[in-house]
């Protein structure tokens, strides 16, 4: 298959990132199948991916009115995986982070799709060699890791040891053909480029607050002093969403028996178990939409600085 061919593709799961991905395919051009377990939840997710189209997209000039109502007319979505996998070209899977779960979803659609389509997976945590067999095809099976859409187009592609060299180019091509920054990775690389370097920053920050270093204002204060970023690591990691920051952290550290990434997982737990997890949710280390970091006396307010 050619770039040329692909025209349809079949988004799984259709939750904040699976709309964000279905979204831009169906922006630059492309039939978009949403798949979900229920229709309510397919119903809600194409709402928001409206609302994603108008309050972001539209509202920032990147398209038009007009064209928003073009970008929907290109959407659909069901509940019959049948109905979804028919004549799909591309698979997009941003199903639940377990392995065994990706694997069910991949081995149902395998039986499903045509023998030409690809697979990728949005996955964050995992890596995609832990269910290629389990795809039916994993020599068409390509990492293809998006960002928050709203904020960035940076996407990584990574393919996994069996991973057919020409598949892998075709997704790149892919990407690049919906308007992404594609970043290939050689190999499989646990956080990929950005969120490897990233973590390594939220892993520092988180220390040396459960140590009793400084105050996560005063952290986030530091960094943004010096690189005269906008927020600091507390503050990328609200708008993230805590829960995701947790889920990361908790993984890792159980699975390398880090005590001190333990600790840094129960700091975030205390806030996911409250239900502040971060910007979406209006309350995460700071309180939204008008976080203290984004006042302009934040960097000179004094030292432990609080909201």
């Amino acid at each position: 298959m050619k770039i040329k061919d692909i025209k349809k593709v079949l988004i799984l799961g259709a939750g904040t990132m699976g709309q964000q991905i279905g979204f831009v395919c169906a922006m630059h051009g492309y039939e978009v199948v949403m798949y979900d377990l229920s229709d309510d939840i397919l119903k809600d997710s194409v709402k928001r991916m409206e609302k994603l189209g108008s309050q972001w997209f539209a509202a920032m000039g990147r398209i038009t009115p007009e064209q928003l109502g073009e970008i929907m007319k290109r959407i659909s979505a069901t509940s019959d995986p049948e109905e979804a996998a028919r004549d799909a070209d591309i698979v997009s899977e941003s199903v639940p982070e377990n392995p065994e779960i990706k694997s069910k979803v991949f081995a149902r659609f395998n039986e499903l799709c045509p023998e030409r389509t690809i697979f990728t997976t949005n996955t964050s945590l995992l890596m995609p060699s832990k269910f290629a067999s389990s795809t039916g095809r994993p020599e068409k099976l390509v990492a293809l890791h998006f960002h928050d859409v709203r904020t960035t187009n940076v996407v990584d592609v990574m393919p996994h040891p069996g991973t057919d060299p020409e598949i892998t180019q075709l997704v790149y091509d892919f990407a690049v053909k919906i308007g992404q920054v594609a970043i290939m990775l050689h190999r499989e690389n646990n956080g990929y480029v950005f969120n490897a370097m990233i973590s390594n920053l939220f892993f520092t920050a988180m220390t040396l607050a459960t140590r009793d270093v400084a105050s996560y204002t005063d952290i986030d204060r530091a960094w943004m002093g010096v690189t005269l970023m906008p927020m600091g690591p507390f503050g990328i990691m609200d708008q993230i969403g805590l829960k995701t920051v947790w889920t990361i952290t908790d993984y890792w550290a159980k699975k390398g028996k880090d005590a001190q990434a333990q600790a840094n997982a129960d700091l975030l737990k205390k806030y996911v178990d409250k239900g502040e997890l971060g910007a979406k949710t209006r309350k995460g280390f700071y309180t939204y939409p008008n976080p203290a970091y984004a006042h302009p006396d934040f960097l000179t307010g004094g030292a432990g600085k609080k909201e």
